[in-house]
């Protein structure tokens, strides 16, 4: 199932409190469960004024779902088309 990077543009979102962070996780959490197991969230990266959301799911579709249910922009859809590390150069 192809991976996702999410851009999603949420002014001062690095500022927020650990309690802040837990409410957004449920919040994502919820529109998860009720949309079924072909869409999951991997982790995500918060910095100053967004996060980089990690996701695998079945189509761009499926993602515009679940930022449209839970209320989160996703202002920037990407297709994961490789992983490389460190490890790649071997």
């Amino acid at each position: 199932m192809p991976k996702y990077v999410i851009e999603r543009e949420i002014p001062q979102i690095g500022a927020s409190t650990q309690e802040q962070l837990q409410g957004a996780a449920a919040q994502s959490c919820s529109v998860l469960e009720q949309m079924g197991p072909q869409i999951q969230w991997l982790h995500s990266y918060v910095v100053a004024d967004r996060t980089y959301c990690v996701y695998i799911a079945p189509d761009v579709e499926a993602i515009r779902e679940h930022a449209a249910k839970s209320g989160f922009p996703a202002n920037r859809i990407s297709e994961v088309r490789a992983i490389i590390d460190p490890t790649t150069r071997e």
